[in-house]
């Protein structure tokens, strides 16, 4: 009789506090906190050999992290995701473009940017779990003709295990 189990490698990303965050945004101001933190939760189970799970926050367009629609944009520059929790500072969501050194391929179009905000040795690890805490703002210094209105964008979070 023969007995054969496989287990197979995953890495799983899960948004489990705060997937909408609200902003009550003033003309000129640095300091716009969201309303909310967002809690990401990223579980692994790899093969030996893997040295590290990292956790990107990305949007498509670095112009445009949010906009209203009609011409008018907050770019991810001016948004910071602080992160906590998971060995990365975090920082503007434009800190790292698509196919530039260190990037992971899938920040895609060429137009995106983004940030890590996690970062876990897992060489001896194989098995595991991290919980990451978002602090978000954005800072409307950087764009001061800012038209009244509402902005929307989306937020990719994606991780990735090294090698």
């Amino acid at each position: 009789m023969v007995l054969n189990a496989t287990m197979s490698e995953s890495l799983t990303v899960k948004v489990t506090g705060g997937p909408n965050v609200n902003f009550t945004l003033a003309p000129n101001r640095a300091s716009n906190s969201g309303s909310t933190t967002s809690t990401i939760q990223t579980t692994w189970v790899l093969n030996p050999g893997r040295l590290l799970v990292t956790l990107w926050a990305w949007v498509p367009n670095g112009g445009a992290a949010l906009t209203d629609g009609v011409g008018d944009n907050i770019p991810a520059s001016a948004v910071t995701a602080a992160a906590s929790g998971s060995g990365s500072a975090g920082g503007a969501l434009n800190s790292s473009v698509s196919g530039g050194g260190g990037v992971p391929a899938f920040i895609t179009p060429a137009s995106a940017t983004g940030v890590r905000i996690g970062q876990v040795f897992v060489l001896f690890n194989t098995a595991g779990s991290t919980t990451t805490t978002l602090t978000w703002n954005i800072n409307t210094t950087s764009v001061p003709q800012l038209a009244a209105g509402t902005y929307t964008g989306i937020v990719n979070i994606q991780a990735q295990a090294i090698p």
